[in-house]
């Protein structure tokens, strides 16, 4: 599988050819050939990577999840087990954390629902709890995940890693990272399509972090329209990660400014998905760049738009 050539663009930022550019998800379409979409992050965990627990209570999970669809959440991603290592988490408590959550969410609201899981048990209770789409971040390890999401109709994210579920990967190497995720990535899709994925329900992750270093990270955001270019809508889940807080020398609470540039960058590198854990300045980004992309129109019109400029409040 190739992949696609780059459409001329007149702001001078990348344009994928996309293979089905326009994706339905429910009751919602996303046309990605103009629009990003933004995917809120909730994590039903202990110890989860950003929060540290803060809505790992049903009720506190739910109120987040709908918090992030008002402040203009499209997508919301859910998860019960983290990718890092640790001790496996059984199917039946990471489906007991997340099924509820997300019936929650689907009773409420008709966002884009993903469940980030790569057991392909859990995926199926999610797939019929109202979830859209099955967030892999093991890269279709099992292949039985393909047949639930298959049977499903759902659509399923590929994500780059190489490690088991859970286990340390200690001092990854590559040629190429960002060749070696692209032929990964192809692999994968051709695994899905012929384990009954149709193309124009499978979306792709490079995997910032999972199984890479600070440089690897930064060299794919650098190089994000390679990754556009195999023909799938991307996602780009860069928010608050380790590759920000090295580079910036900050602790994870203080990564908003540079997971946002990180963000906007691999949106003129051809995402249309992105990930990420503070919504409301993120949306505010995405409007911006969607704006200046000539696919969103600004709220109103006022500055120099008259025979005097109206003053403005201090």
């Amino acid at each position: 599988m190739d992949s696609q050539a780059a459409a001329p663009s007149p702001s001078g930022t990348y344009s994928p050819t996309f293979r089905h550019p326009v994706h339905t998800f429910g009751s919602r379409t996303l046309d990605f050939d103009h629009q990003v979409a933004l995917m809120a992050v909730i994590n039903r965990t202990p110890d989860s990577f950003y929060d540290g627990g803060a809505t790992f209570a049903l009720q506190s999970a739910v109120d987040a999840a709908l918090k992030a669809v008002d402040d203009g959440a499209d997508w919301v991603d859910i998860g019960g087990a983290p990718f890092s290592p640790g001790d496996a988490i059984p199917a039946a408590e990471e489906a007991d954390r997340i099924v509820p959550l997300i019936a929650a969410v689907r009773a409420a609201s008709d966002v884009v629902i993903s469940a980030d899981t790569f057991l392909p048990d859990v995926a199926r209770l999610a797939l019929g709890a109202g979830a859209n789409v099955i967030n892999d971040t093991t890269g279709l390890r099992d292949p039985d995940m393909a047949a639930v999401v298959a049977e499903a109709g759902a659509h399923l994210v590929i994500t780059h890693s190489l490690a088991e579920p859970r286990t340390v990967y200690p001092r990854p190497t590559y040629g190429d990272v960002v060749r070696e995720i692209a032929d990964f990535l192809l692999r994968k899709v051709d695994d899905a399509v012929r384990l009954g994925i149709p193309e124009n329900r499978i979306l792709l992750d490079p995997g910032h972090d999972l199984n890479k270093n600070t440089l690897h990270s930064l060299e794919i955001t650098r190089r994000f329209s390679e990754i556009a270019g195999l023909g799938f809508p991307t996602l780009a889940a860069v928010s608050n990660k380790d590759f920000i807080g090295e580079t910036l020398d900050r602790p994870k609470h203080e990564r908003v400014e540079g997971s946002l540039a990180a963000a906007v960058i691999c949106i003129l590198g051809g995402a249309r998905v992105v990930r990420m854990h503070n919504v409301e300045a993120s949306r505010a980004a995405i409007n911006i760049t969607e704006a200046v992309l000539g696919w969103r129109a600004p709220v109103y019109l006022r500055h120099n738009m008259g025979d005097f400029n109206e003053p403005v409040a201090p």
